[in-house]
């Protein structure tokens, strides 16, 4: 059997990034987390995380913790659903459920906040939020980080159930006088090939994917702004500092005031979203999907297909 407190010292060192503050948000000693680790590690025969800074977890750390963070869920609702939460004097229960979600900076930025506000303003409910590229949001799933994330793969890993969302589109935009300057005969490779551009990361393949359907390259000599904030990502484009490919929900206002110019007008890029979370039987998890759907009907484009894992 597991002894869930040794399992709760290590999600503790990877959530805050160390044993210090894994101390500190467990109310032990540093010593004491440390023990804790080892004794984990005896019983696994094995290190359960990596001597990093920040410490990541091995193999046998990452099914340990998928399997105690999904465990932890189902108790919490449990004790929620007979009424076993303790109450602080202000009347406030303490059994709250903390879920660990992965999402997207330009969801983030956009339609994801909206979505799920309705369902934290009805309490019980504290989001961890992890903020990747859409791409990599689904390894922190795998990893067992996450109960769920919004996610560009279109098919579910094993243990997880998937849901189509809708699609993110993105418009190749930029300043009319930067259009005059580095584009005035439109979009094309020789202009692209000179033009500065603004980025999410260096991680982040919008950009390159986008040129390259639409030029037959993405060329990596031209300069290239790295601006890792999707709002501040706007005012570097609408400031006139580079182009960039803007999601629908920032590009649309501004295209339509003059502010900014579409590039591309003819071939805008879509990016598919997917929700995938694990498949065990939870409300949380149950609700927050059911948000997610509303929202992505309201504020993306339909999905290329329907159904679900």
């Amino acid at each position: 059997m597991l002894d869930y407190k040794l399992v709760e010292a290590l999600a503790a060192v990877i959530d805050e990034g160390g044993f210090e503050r894994a101390a500190r948000r467990l109310n032990i000693t540093q010593s004491a987390v440390s023990q804790r680790i080892r004794q984990l590690e005896e019983a696994l025969g094995g290190p359960a995380l990596t001597r990093t800074q920040p410490p990541a977890p091995t193999n046998p750390g990452r099914l340990l913790l998928r399997h105690a963070r999904r465990v932890g869920l189902l108790e919490s609702e449990l004790a929620r659903g007979l009424g076993l939460g303790a109450f602080t004097a202000g009347g406030a229960s303490e059994n709250w459920r903390t879920v660990a979600l992965a999402v997207n900076a330009d969801s983030l930025a956009t339609w994801f906040v909206g979505a799920v506000l309705p369902v934290l303003t009805r309490g019980g409910l504290a989001l961890d939020l992890r903020v990747d590229d859409q791409e990599r949001t689904h390894e922190m799933l795998r990893a067992g980080e996450v109960a769920g994330c919004v996610s560009t793969r279109p098919t579910a890993m094993q243990g997880c159930r998937m849901t189509p969302l809708g699609r993110m589109r993105y418009f190749c935009a930029c300043s009319p006088a930067f259009a005059a300057r580095w584009f005035p005969s439109g979009l094309d490779l020789e202009a692209a090939r000179r033009a500065p551009a603004v980025v999410f990361n260096r991680r982040d393949t919008v950009h390159d994917r986008f040129l390259t359907a639409r030029l037959g390259e993405s060329p990596r000599q031209a300069p290239r702004h790295h601006v890792p904030d999707s709002e501040r990502f706007v005012d570097f484009v609408a400031g006139g500092a580079g182009y960039g490919l803007i999601p629908h929900p920032q590009a649309a206002p501004r295209l339509a005031s003059g502010a900014l110019v579409d590039l591309a007008p003819q071939t805008p890029m879509d990016v598919p979203l997917h929700w995938h979370c694990w498949n065990i039987p939870s409300p949380t998890l149950d609700g927050l999907a059911s948000a997610l759907r509303g929202a992505a009907r309201r504020e993306l484009l339909p999905p290329d297909h329907a159904g679900g894992t």
